[in-house]
């Protein structure tokens, strides 16, 4: 399989739109209203699938081309030209009291550790900050000892874990008590490759996808239970699940056209979602801001169509310009 075809699976596109709108729901929608819990549940669930396919797709183009030069540029024009416009629109929407240490640490990816000098517009944004610190760590493990460090990566997943355990971590924004979610999308990726042997990868593809969701769900779910520990495992191997093919309910909505749309502009989605939410379109007491939120929703969909596809878009083309793989 090639790196495009890699990055491509149709499949995961299915599941990044999920992560996105489980995203948005836990987030702008009055979820716990119908049942208490679901608005911190989405949001786990959503960010636990977005971690995941982003340590399957990260590793996959390191297996299949290990070079950190090219990897780092295509990451920091895909992630960064956006992440800073939503890092200083929130320093911005804050009225700019933030120091410019606070302004450094958010701008360097730094912020979701302590003392977590976040703005409160751009809260979300520690996601970003975990994704951009293992993008780093990666590309110089591979510098340093070649693709077969790919190997360490379940280990310090597990480590991570067993660090959330000691510490009774269920959940948290800091990066060595949340990057297993990463990491366990990682470990689907060597699976998926074949770098644990044929047999690990037929136990994956041959694993019951509905009864994984439903664990992955019921861990998200209790949250602040022991169950958390599960979390980044459950929720990857439902990933993993669908890559040899999904039940033909869960196939049909992952691989639909509204699917694929939802995935091409998900970025997009996230960086706006919260910084309109934290503007006139998410204020008011509950009534009010909960009858904005139809046009909150197409605001920030519309920001994020033309972000994708007139800014973003350009930044893409101008790296792989710059990596070009030769044939």
């Amino acid at each position: 399989m090639t790196t495009a075809n890699a990055e491509r699976l149709s499949v995961l596109d299915g599941w990044r739109a999920l992560s996105i709108l489980s995203v948005l729901a836990g987030h702008l929608l009055p979820l716990n209203a119908l049942i208490g819990g679901s608005n911190e549940a989405a949001g786990l669930f959503g960010m636990a699938v977005f971690f995941t396919l982003s340590g399957f797709l990260i590793t996959r183009f390191l297996i299949e081309w290990p070079d950190p030069r090219a990897f780092i540029i295509r990451r920091a024009f895909r992630i960064l030209p956006l992440a800073w416009v939503a890092v200083i629109a929130a320093f911005v929407i804050d009225g700019g009291h933030g120091s410019l240490e606070q302004l450094a640490a958010n701008l360097l990816f730094y912020a979701n550790l302590p003392p977590i000098p976040l703005f409160d517009s751009g809260a979300h944004l520690w996601s970003l900050n975990v994704e951009v610190q293992f993008y780093v760590a990666v590309a110089l493990a591979v510098a340093v000892f070649g693709g077969r460090a790919l190997y360490a990566l379940p280990i310090f997943g597990l480590a991570v874990t067993a660090a959330r355990i000691a510490t009774g971590t269920h959940d948290s924004i800091v990066t060595w008590f949340r990057i297993d979610e990463i990491l366990a999308g990682a470990l689907v990726a060597l699976i998926w490759s074949g770098w644990f042997g044929a047999r690990a990868k037929r136990l994956l593809a041959g694993t019951n996808t509905w009864l994984v969701a439903i664990i992955a769900l019921a861990v998200c779910y209790w949250a602040n239970t022991p169950l958390a520990y599960l979390r980044p495992y459950a929720v990857a191997l439902m990933v993993g699940s669908t890559l040899a093919g999904a039940p033909a309910l869960i196939s049909t909505l992952l691989q639909s056209r509204a699917a694929a749309y939802i995935a091409g502009v998900s970025y997009a989605l996230y960086v706006f979602h919260a910084l309109l939410a934290s503007t006139w379109l998410g204020s008011g007491e509950d009534l009010e801001k909960y009858l904005k939120r139809p046009l909150l929703f197409a605001a920030t969909f519309a920001l994020a169509h033309l972000s994708t596809h007139h800014f973003e878009k350009h930044f893409i083309g101008w790296a792989k310009t710059l990596t070009r793989r030769k044939t």
